[in-house]
């Protein structure tokens, strides 16, 4: 008897599970297409956008083909990247896109996928590959459509994830130059200069290149010495010209001075070149301090 009532009970318990479904899922399951339009963007204006995202999916199906099936492709995007589900929205975007490129939510949707791969980025010291997909799509929606109202943010943009592969590449050369591979050094960032020009390391690119030919002078046998300092006299010439202001202008100077003593050049003499580089070393000394302070 006692079993058949524990049975009896299970029975009973498992008959009014389907009635214990709230009203969010029994709507999730609706065939009814009004019915989950309407609750989907209810969750949507209340800010539920998980929620919204999961009706306007189920939705997607009972709509395709009709006249709503842009909206509810669109708002299922927006519910993600309400969400910050950036990557699942970037996908929904896309698709959109495709599907629907005259639709009046394609502006819109054009700009979020694109903040979507933006936000998808990685530092600069990582895979680069999804910084230079944002930078294609940004350049691309920009020449596509020059009168948007997001072009200050597109701009944004393009500057931050710009400066990342600036400062990928100027710091992938530096590691030449702390390794003491002073050709390498050389090279890596007379590379940068070469693929671009407008690098916003300019200044301290070109100060490591000046800085890499001489001590690739310094430390080389004294029978190729002089063709090596030639060279760091050409890089610093063409420093000082574009930045004879610049805060590295004392240091490039004293080597610019050693430089010119190597190759038998130097009018002063010893006791002044030595004065000078102790009034540049006591110069670096305070700098350095007041750096710390």
């Amino acid at each position: 008897m006692r079993m058949r009532g524990f049975i009896m009970a299970a029975l009973a318990f498992v008959a009014f599970l389907p009635s214990c479904k709230s009203r969010y899922e029994s709507i999730l399951s609706s065939s009814d297409a009004d019915l989950k339009y309407n609750a989907a963007f209810e969750m949507f204006n209340r800010g539920k956008y998980n929620k919204a995202a999961q009706l306007f999916e189920s939705l997607s199906v009972l709509t395709s083909g009709t006249e709503r099936d842009d909206t509810v492709q669109y708002y299922w995007g927006l519910s993600n990247y309400r969400f910050k589900d950036y990557y699942t929205a970037e996908t929904n975007f896309a698709r959109f896109l495709e599907n629907y490129p005259g639709s009046p939510f394609a502006e819109e949707a054009q700009f979020q996928r694109i903040d979507c791969l933006y936000r998808s980025t990685l530092r600069y010291e990582l895979d680069p590959t999804p910084t230079h997909a944002a930078i294609t799509a940004i350049a691309e929606y920009i020449r596509e459509r020059p009168n948007n109202p997001h072009m200050e943010n597109c701009k944004t943009m393009l500057r931050d994830l710009s400066g990342r592969l600036d400062r990928k590449a100027y710091e992938g050369a530096k590691l030449y130059y702390k390794m003491e591979d002073y050709k390498a050094s050389r090279v890596a960032f007379g590379n940068i200069i070469k693929d671009n020009a407008d690098n916003i390391y300019r200044e301290d690119i070109l100060y490591y290149i000046a800085m890499s030919s001489y001590k690739y002078a310094y430390f080389s046998v004294p029978e190729k010495q002089k063709d090596r300092y030639l060279t760091f006299v050409d890089d610093y010439y063409n420093f000082i010209g574009e930045n004879p202001e610049s805060k590295y202008r004392r240091e490039l100077d004293v080597m610019y001075r050693r430089t010119q003593r190597a190759l038998g050049r130097y009018e002063g003499t010893e006791e002044d070149l030595k004065e000078k580089d102790k009034d540049f070393e006591r110069e670096r000394k305070l700098l350095g301090k007041e750096e710390k302070k």
